[in-house]
């Protein structure tokens, strides 16, 4: 199996930061994109940022400048560096990953089980 894991959520006022972690762990063999993705009480799930396993990434424009996603391979982690945060960012946080399990030739998604980033005064 493979579990993906969020740490790092809480309570920040608007301009603070907050830094969201993730990790993959599990029957891996190979783990392409790694990403994190928000979801807002009536919205949709939305991307936030996402990187490859070359370190390709790529951003929402309404995080970009603000929000920095970096990974360690060797450690099949993730990172989300949040600054400048904004009302508008509050919501549930997600990461996921594309795993190849070992034996396996294909690559599927998985995904964390969420953690709330809520910004306010």
């Amino acid at each position: 199996q493979v579990q993906v894991v969020e740490s790092g959520g809480g309570l920040v006022q608007p301009g603070g930061s907050l830094r969201l972690s993730c990790a993959a762990s599990g029957n891996i063999d190979s783990i392409g994109t790694m990403g994190w993705y928000r979801q807002a009480p009536g919205n949709e799930r939305e991307l936030v940022a996402s990187s490859t396993s070359a370190g390709s990434t790529k951003y929402a424009d309404s995080v970009k400048g603000r929000f920095t996603i970096s990974r360690d391979n060797a450690k099949n982690t993730v990172l989300l560096q949040m600054n400048g945060l904004k009302d508008e960012d509050t919501a549930i946080y997600y990461c996921n990953a594309a795993v190849r399990r070992s034996g396996s030739t294909r690559f599927l998604w998985y995904w964390g089980q969420g953690t709330q980033v809520t910004v306010s005064s």
